[in-house]
């Protein structure tokens, strides 16, 4: 008993932060993501004995974190574009042989080097992921943000190796279309 305390203990420490910023981002509300990231841990040690170690413990946690996160979305019944709303919106970027269409042909942005550095582009670049669909926000964000490889990311959202490769490359036009769009306007 004394071990696994221990070794949660050290995961609070070392995952904390991590998980709570995944969190927040999520759900946009600070106190609601802190209370879910508590959670995590408490599952994480009253099923210790399940976890296999075929995993890094952030997976696991991470795994517990999301179905807590959508057990939430969905009794609030708080949702983002639904994907097939997303795929409709993409729909119109190519032509029937998979070609980008004329109008979709994305330019080469201004010499923007410092972008992230720009509080208008960050807000814009945040409305555009809260658009994104549940799993295309969570495939982006595992990704970019907390570099995870395709691997532990399939198996963290329990996706297929060819439905990762969709998503990432969907949910990156999909960013890029509303980001030039409110860029540029």
């Amino acid at each position: 008993m004394e071990d696994k305390s221990k070794i949660v203990s050290t995961w609070v420490d070392a995952y904390t932060s991590k998980l709570l910023q995944w969190a927040i981002y999520k759900l946009k509300d600070k106190y609601l993501a802190q209370d879910l990231v508590q959670d995590t841990f408490v599952v994480a040690f009253e099923t210790f004995d399940h976890f296999k170690q075929k995993s890094k413990p952030l997976t696991w946690l991470l795994g517990i974190l999301n179905n807590k996160i959508n057990t939430q979305y969905r009794t609030s019944a708080k949702f983002t574009m639904s994907e097939l709303q997303a795929e409709k919106f993409t729909d119109d970027m190519f032509v029937e042989d998979g070609h980008w269409s004329q109008q979709e042909k994305f330019g080469v942005w201004q010499e923007e080097m410092h972008l992230l550095d720009n509080p208008a582009f960050i807000k814009i670049f945040e409305q555009c992921t809260s658009k994104l669909p549940g799993n295309w926000h969570d495939v982006l964000f595992q990704k970019y943000i907390f570099e995870k490889d395709s691997s532990e990311i399939c198996q963290d959202l329990n996706l297929s190796d060819t439905n990762y490769w969709q998503l990432i490359h969907r949910s990156k036009l999909l960013m890029r279309k509303c980001i030039e769009k409110s860029w540029g306007n």
